[in-house]
């Protein structure tokens, strides 16, 4: 829920506190949160300054660095990442959480550029592709850069403990899994990355679900692993090819289950996408199979209908089933649901 002062004044004038009590709780609200990403005019400026940066010198790597060298984009990356590691500190020190997480998230960034300038430093690169490469193509050598970026980003974000840094890991895991079905298969084609990815974003997600458990009393460290996951997992199912009407019914139906894991949750991400997928599956419904039907609209406004009466039922009794269901968990899963509300 979200607190205003303009509730805390309505609770004043409702007698449930004091206007002493307005002014503290509304202080102590903005101190709690912050440091915790919103949408507001400071924070949409703290993220767009980052991912410009952090695009800068990863998504819009021109050719003209490659004039340089190998050991020019050594000696450049290792000076961007001293200077991130420094603003992250002075960030820090003056608890800017937010810019401080955005300046670590930038030093993991310019990992690969690094570990791909030693390379060609070395001279071990083994083709004529460049770092431009890196966030088009599935390769079997970007294997050593993610797993020097993967390195960095798992010791940066365990030694200082900023959720936004959990991003270019998650990136990087999926990134990875496309490279190493590469190595295994010695192929690259569409229908590997589509498979690939649907299994790995599984994956992603377990490890987002054991992020979330074992986070649950702290900051939100799943939140971008969730994200990619569900990408990946989504899109990788989406792009499947089928002719069979029972597995376009299939894929309807998991994207249902991941609104109701959304719900659970209190993921957005989930609800979202899975919202995505029904629509695209009803789509289909009206413009293929039900083309010239004039009973299907009517049938699926019913529907629609009957699931907001359903809605209507559970905001009803939406406390007594949530209690009697929540007997049946794991400690840690009611605590984390706890957590969210």
């Amino acid at each position: 829920m979200k607190i205003t002062k303009k509730k805390l004044a309505k609770a004043e004038r409702e007698g449930i506190i004091t206007s002493r009590q307005v002014e503290d709780l509304y202080a102590f609200f903005n101190r709690e949160f912050e440091n915790t990403p919103q949408f507001t005019f400071t924070h949409v400026l703290y993220y767009l300054g980052g991912l410009v940066a952090i695009g800068a010198m990863t998504l819009f790597m021109t050719l003209g660095w490659e004039t340089y060298g190998g050991a020019g984009i050594v000696v450049i990356s290792a000076v961007y990442a001293f200077v991130g590691l420094l603003l992250t500190n002075v960030f820090s020190a003056r608890r800017l959480i937010i810019p401080a997480g955005i300046c670590g998230t930038f030093v993991v960034c310019i990992t690969p550029l690094a570990i791909y300038g030693l390379q060609q430093w070395l001279g071990i690169w083994p083709d004529e592709s460049v770092y431009q490469d890196y966030h088009r193509q599935v390769k079997w050598h970007w294997l050593y850069m993610e797993l020097g970026s993967l390195a960095v980003g798992v010791t940066l974000a365990w030694r200082l403990q900023y959720p936004f840094m959990v991003m270019p890991i998650a990136v990087t895991l999926w990134y990875m899994t496309m490279d190493i079905a590469v190595i295994i298969t010695g192929e690259d084609s569409w229908e590997l990355r589509k498979i690939v990815s649907m299994y790995s974003g599984l994956l992603m997600l377990g490890l987002a679900f054991w992020i979330d458990i074992r986070s649950r009393h702290n900051a939100d460290y799943a939140f971008w692993v969730y994200l990619f996951g569900v990408i990946a997992f989504w899109g990788g199912l989406s792009l499947q090819n089928s002719s069979s009407e029972w597995s376009k019914f299939l894929y309807c139906c998991i994207n249902l289950v991941m609104v109701g894991v959304g719900a659970l949750l209190i993921r957005r991400v989930f609800v979202i996408f899975g919202a995505i997928g029904i629509c695209l599956y009803l789509s289909h419904l009206a413009s293929d199979v039900f083309k010239n039907s004039w009973a299907f609209p009517i049938s699926l406004t019913l529907i629609g209908l009957g699931v907001i009466y359903i809605g209507i039922i559970w905001q009803k009794h939406e406390k007594a089933i949530t209690e009697k269901c929540r007997v049946f968990l794991p400690t840690p899963l009611k605590e984390l649901l706890e957590s969210r509300l």
